[in-house]
This record gives C-alpha cells, structure tokens and sequence, in this order.
C-alpha cells in the first residue's frame, strides 16, 4: 500500500487522516511534499497551506505554522493553527487583514514590525485557501 497516516495536532483539537498518499506542507525554506517511505525528519513549518491527498482527493487547510515530523509510515504536524479551507469565517478573516493593515499604517510602538508582518501574512493566508 502506498499510504501512510497523518495526525494533525493544535492547541484545541487533533485531526487524524488514514490512507493518505500526498502531504505537501509550507516549510521554511519553501513546500515540501511527502510519500510514502519519504526519509524521515523533523521540519519547521511556516505560514500557509497544508494540502492532504487521500483516496484520490485533496483537501486544504490553513496553518500559521508548527513543526513536522516524518517518519516511516506516519507524520505529525504540531501546529499552532489549523483551518480547513471551506471552514475558513471569512468576514473574520477580513477582519483580522484590515487591522493589520491598519496596524502597519499606523507602526505602534506596542507592536513590533515581525508581529505585524505575522498577523498580516496570516490573514492573506487564510483568504487565499478559503477560495480552494
């Protein structure tokens, strides 16, 4: 068989896939995809997409980012954040866009630059998969 399981861990929740054939996560340093018998490993991920291939069909979730870790029939990722593309409230989503870019406008000093930069990346993160 060419699949393997993957567990998906938040703050809140944990999601498990079986029979799953493709993950492709947003590393740091770009997406990686995993298969089958992939070379095991533990990665940081980023802000972005999480794509699941299972049974033929591909499903989509937003993560603000965690770590992976690879083994031999199973990965984990722990991730900070995880929300399936058509679960996505979008008016919340535009919400939290226009406060930060309000919040780089005006450059408070409360804030640091990384942070806004975060919450920015996040909201056009979370528009851009609500679409998939």
């Amino acid at each position: 068989m060419n699949s393997y399981t993957v567990e998906i861990i938040t703050p809140i929740r944990g999601i498990k896939f079986k029979d799953v054939e493709y993950l492709r996560c947003p590393g740091l340093d770009g997406s990686f995809g995993v298969m089958k018998k992939h070379r095991g490993g533990i990665f940081a991920l980023s802000i972005g997409e999480i794509k699941i291939n299972q049974n033929g069909a591909n499903e989509y979730f937003a993560t603000g980012g965690g770590f992976a870790e690879i083994l031999d029939d199973s990965v984990k990722l722990l991730v900070e954040s995880l929300e399936k593309s058509n679960e996505i409230d979008l008016a919340r989503a535009n919400k939290s866009l226009n406060r930060a870019k309000k919040r780089k406008i005006e450059r408070s000093s409360e804030l640091n630059d990384a942070r806004i930069e975060a919450s920015l990346a996040r909201a056009i993160n979370r528009l851009t998969i609500s679409k998939r």
